[in-house]
């Protein structure tokens, strides 16, 4: 019989929460990977899986990234992450996010929730009324807090300039094909502002209405979502789920630039080599994607407003270049580079 100890994803996680709420029908786990550099930090996602396992898979790995992806942007929290299992109607009713806010409150600080897939700023503010250890709330004009989204985005996009930069030795994303997998909140800011710099954009989702009004605002082509991988591209960004690298996907790709806000690209850590084996450019996905974390550790810490903010994630393209400079020189993929770089930082 396998145990939590076992899993291929449990990397010496210091706690794994099971939460049921029998009245409200919740039903969540709650992973805290490391809280070597301060409270477990990490959004929480609604989402309906088909086994119960799934979500835990998924609690187990985001946690682990949200450990890498705070140590990385530099940040005094530790890594966590929630997962809500959705019945398979998606319905999310007031009485399940109060549950799931007194379950947080039971932690006593050692788990901070924010927005993740499936939930938003009106959700966290149904929670923080149970629990006050919420991020991503509205924030007042002028003030740091709100949808961590578009700041994950502007990330995101200065992480694809900085790999356009290294890989094709230009500093503009004009003319440039840029393939997207989603259309949600971080893909559509990275459209707009890939659109506005003379970008050519192919874009693809699971909800077509959605990806056909992306490609309509930013004046984009439509893909077939099983086929946007495939497509010719000067860089292509996953903005959807995660473990979308594998071998069949890796080897259909063809383009320069793997960089996406997503998280958990690659299906298994094989997967950053074979990237690299195939000349591509890999940036990886815990690192360019930190702005809304650097948003929500601002807003929970209060250390500091939205020019510290812009300041911090204007640093993620830094970052990068430290891991791919690394990655040249000892001949080790960009995603091992920032495994190792992260590992050192939370004392492991």
């Amino acid at each position: 019989m396998t145990d939590l100890w076992t899993l291929p994803d449990f990397d010496g996680h210091e706690a794994v929460h099971f939460v049921t709420d029998r009245k409200s029908g919740l039903r969540a786990i709650i992973a805290m990977h490391s809280t070597h550099l301060g409270p477990a930090a990490g959004g929480s996602r609604f989402w309906h899986y088909e086994e119960g396992a799934d979500a835990l898979t998924d609690a187990l790995r985001l946690s682990r990234g949200m450990s890498f992806k705070n140590a990385m942007a530099g940040l005094p929290l530790g890594g966590g992450k929630a997962v809500i299992l959705a019945g398979p109607d998606r319905t999310k009713s007031p009485e399940m996010l109060a549950a799931f806010g007194r379950a947080v409150e039971t932690l006593g600080g050692r788990y901070v929730t924010a927005e993740d897939v499936g939930i938003g700023v009106s959700d966290m503010q149904a929670v923080r009324r149970e629990t006050r250890h919420v991020a991503g709330l509205p924030a007042a004009e002028g003030a740091v807090g709100g949808d961590p989204g578009p700041h994950t985005s502007y990330g995101v996009f200065l992480g694809i300039k900085a790999a356009v930069r290294r890989a094709l030795g230009r500093d503009s994303l004009k003319g440039l094909r840029l393939v997207l997998q989603g259309a949600g909140s971080v893909a559509s800011g990275v459209a707009r502002r890939a659109s506005e710099e003379g970008a050519r954009l192919v874009i693809a989702d699971v909800d077509a209405v959605k990806a056909a009004r992306l490609a309509e605002a930013t004046g984009g082509e439509i893909a077939a979502p099983e086929e946007i991988l495939g497509v010719e591209a000067d860089i292509v960004s996953p903005n959807a789920l995660g473990a979308i690298l594998d071998d069949d996907s890796i080897a259909a790709l063809k383009t320069p630039i793997v960089a996406g806000g997503a998280n958990n690209q690659l299906a298994r850590p094989e997967h950053g080599a074979m990237l690299m084996e195939r000349g591509i450019l890999y940036a990886p996905d815990y690192v360019i994607n930190a702005g809304g974390i650097i948003n929500v550790s601002t807003e929970y810490l209060q250390d500091g407003g939205p020019d510290l903010v812009r300041e911090r994630i204007e640093g993620i393209p830094h970052r990068l270049e430290q891991i791919w400079a690394e990655s040249q020189v000892s001949r080790r993929d960009p995603a091992t580079v920032a495994d190792a770089m992260a590992l050192k930082l939370i004392g492991r």
